[in-house]
């Protein structure tokens, strides 16, 4: 994408734009089925709970809705740590992030492979989520245009549409830890990966910790929302009027002001996060609608839900291939419209088809928002903040992956 600084950091991106020569000399230089392999498990690895929540809860003593914090914790430190990875990219280089991101995921994985307890079992959930959040927020970063990560985000959605039905088969033939350690197959990309990366020197200036953990804070606090209504609500209003001060103060820290004061930026995050919340959270709810509404077994569901996924995913890839041609303003509407749509259904449909539909619908306008609108964000920041602009933009997507478990809770599970 063309370099943005000055005035040209208000320019208006286009779906088509061309990757700064950083970016394009990623494109070349690293495959995309290599970057497809680093950031899809990470979708399976999340969705591989989606069915196995009652087996989890009974192995450890506590309720289905006690378990669905192993889901919220993942999802959350997945969204917290994308931006953090991201500033790591920029400081100190893609091979640093890469290597760290891998040894995130293998300790969590251990932890969680081993551990006897709730808390310990949530700390390793949390370490696999940090490594994941390296492996997405660097695939992304590397895609370097529209069609590139339409491939990654069409093929998160289709791990991400297996995921549940891999999760129940690896609890039924070996146990539910198994099926929370498939985001190790991530680590096969690493090395591939990293041969295609170089040291960079570091990068001069502070890191801004105190937005960091603003950030952290305020992200925290929006998630918590739908479970703790009014301490996460005073906790968002104070942080995030703690941000904006701080962010004033330095309009080129963690959370660049040159993002937020983009129009483009904000209404791509929006996107992002509305769109991600809908397919995160019918996700978790469309199973038990379609075995309450239409009588179907778990199997079934299960099946049915994944060929619906996949055919959503594997139209977002076409959809991202030909977003260009259909000009900004146009695809918008689309995955607006398809993710109403989708809501719609699954509020007031019986019968199972279309609520499989609905799920379609929803996966396809998530992972279509993911692959469109984050080039817009990204190009709303200057070139050298490109991987943090990329990052605060998968930090709102990955929001609605935290958000959905705990409102199909509320709405649904509970």
């Amino acid at each position: 994408m063309p370099t943005t600084t000055g005035a040209a950091a208000t320019r208006t991106p286009s779906l088509s734009a061309s990757p700064s020569p950083s970016a394009a000399e990623s494109v070349r230089r690293v495959p995309i089925l290599w970057l497809a392999l680093l950031a899809t498990p990470v979708a399976a690895a999340n969705n591989a709970t989606v069915l196995i929540l009652d087996d989890m809860g009974r192995a450890l003593g506590i309720s289905t809705a006690g378990a669905s914090w192993l889901v919220t914790v993942f999802a959350l430190a997945l969204a917290i740590a994308t931006p953090l990875i991201a500033t790591l990219v920029r400081r100190r280089g893609t091979r640093t992030a890469l290597w760290l991101s891998a040894a995130f995921v293998a300790v969590g994985t251990a932890v969680v492979a081993t551990s006897p307890w709730l808390p310990l079992t949530l700390a390793g959930r949390a370490g696999q989520a940090a490594g994941g959040a390296g492996m997405v927020a660097i695939a992304m970063n590397l895609a370097g245009t529209a069609r590139r990560m339409g491939v990654i985000s069409a093929g998160s959605g289709i791990l991400g549409a297996v995921g549940p039905l891999l999760g129940e088969r690896l609890t039924d033939g070996l146990s539910w830890r198994a099926a929370l350690a498939v985001v190790l197959v991530t680590l096969l990309a690493v090395p591939a990966v990293s041969r295609h990366t170089t040291r960079v020197p570091a990068a001069e200036g502070r890191f801004d910790a105190r937005g960091a953990v603003l950030l952290a804070v305020l992200s925290s606090s929006l998630v918590l929302l739908p479970s703790n209504p009014l301490p996460a609500l005073a906790a968002a209003v104070v942080t995030g009027v703690l941000l904006s001060l701080h962010i004033r103060r330095r309009p080129d820290g963690y959370v660049p002001a040159a993002a937020l004061r983009s129009r483009l930026f904000r209404s791509s995050v929006l996107m992002a996060l509305a769109l991600s919340a809908s397919y995160f959270t019918l996700l978790f709810a469309i199973p038990r609608l379609v075995a309450d509404r239409a009588g179907w077994s778990t199997g079934s569901v299960a099946t049915g839900q994944m060929a619906a996924m996949i055919t959503g995913s594997l139209l977002t890839l076409v959809f991202a291939a030909v977003a260009a041609r259909l000009g900004r303003t146009r695809v918008r509407a689309i995955l607006l419209v398809v993710g109403a749509l989708a809501a719609t259904a699954a509020v007031f449909a019986h019968n199972a088809i279309i609520l499989f539909a609905a799920i379609g619908f929803a996966v396809f306008s998530a992972t279509g928002v993911n692959a469109t609108q984050s080039m817009i964000a990204a190009s709303a920041v200057p070139d050298f903040q490109r991987p943090t602009g990329i990052g605060l933009f998968q930090l709102a997507y990955l929001m609605g992956g935290a958000l959905g478990p705990a409102l199909a809770t509320m709405l649904v599970l509970g």
